[in-house]
């Protein structure tokens, strides 16, 4: 069970559930005790369990189908989910996603169906298991997959992040409407180290040259992004709503830096600067060095 999250009992939804963010998403909170239902379109390629406790056996995941852009799909999804488990207490709208492709290439149809699969699907989502939440006597928690994507320029995706920038105001305001039953949060992720990683970075090689942009120097992995899930869908956090959580490693270092020829933002000196710093920190390594691009 993750350390210090006790969710059993609950009933949780994982849109996208079955792969990549989605599948440590599930995981995650199977560990902390939750029911889990992975909702995808496809099942997952093997079964999404953890080990029970004691002499118990594994802990394994519902897989619903379910492609959420259909609202009768999902209400349907969610009718069942009550009906079996008799409640509804989290769900993570994590399916998403979009190809990489330049606005010059894109057609409005693409953007729209980028922007109906990122925005508008996890509104509807959201809708569904209200209409479950709010009629329960312990509500609920909601937590958005965003993306920095949505907080900075997002070339080679801009519907996408167009829809994750929206996704993260929408979350706000669902936490001012539906309060104080509901609780909705955001984790709004950098890049996760997932089985689809080759795709967008290449090799092996690739994505530990991509992870030394990031300051902690690596991606993050779909069950870190599962137990801030589970963190903040569980007790501890039941007077945080309406937050968003960056979960980036610490950003991208300014580009403008490594142009300059600094570390971390401090000017490199000259050879007739003198020593500025004390003898403590003059015998500690530029930990920041290797990082540069």
């Amino acid at each position: 069970m993750t350390v210090g999250i006790d969710l059993s009992g609950r009933v949780a939804v994982v849109t996208g559930g079955t792969r990549g963010v989605g599948a440590g998403i599930s995981r995650a909170l199977l560990a902390a005790g939750a029911e889990v239902v992975a909702c995808a379109r496809r099942p997952p390629e093997h079964p999404l369990s953890v080990p029970g406790e004691g002499h118990a056996g594994p802990r394994t995941a519902v897989f619903e189908p379910l492609d959420v852009r259909d609202p009768d799909a999902v209400a349907a999804c969610f009718a069942r989910v009550r009906d079996r488990h008799k409640s509804l207490d989290i769900l993570v709208n994590n399916a998403g996603g979009a190809p990489y492709r330049l606005l010059d290439d894109s057609s409005p149809r693409q953007a729209a169906r980028a922007i109906e699969l990122n925005l508008t699907a996890p509104l509807t989502a959201s809708l569904a298991a209200r209409n479950v939440m709010a009629r329960q006597r312990s509500g609920g928690s909601i937590i958005m997959i965003g993306s920095v994507s949505g907080t900075r320029p997002s070339p080679g995706t801009a519907a996408y992040g167009a829809a994750k920038a929206g996704l993260e105001n929408l979350a706000r305001t669902m936490a001012v409407e539906w309060a104080p039953h509901i609780r909705v949060n955001t984790l709004v992720l950098g890049m996760v180290h997932t089985e689809r990683s080759h795709l967008h970075y290449g090799d092996e090689a690739g994505v530990v040259a991509v992870g030394r942009t990031v300051p902690l120097g690596r991606l993050a992995t779909p069950d870190e992004v599962g137990g801030l899930c589970a963190f903040l869908a569980g007790d501890g956090c039941g007077y945080v709503s309406g937050a968003s959580l960056l979960v980036h490693g610490g950003g991208e270092r300014p580009a403008f830096l490594a142009a300059a020829g600094t570390s971390a933002g401090r000017p490199r000196k000259s050879r007739t600067d003198a020593p500025s710093c004390t003898a403590a920190s003059a015998s500690l390594p530029d930990q920041e060095d290797q990082h540069d691009r």
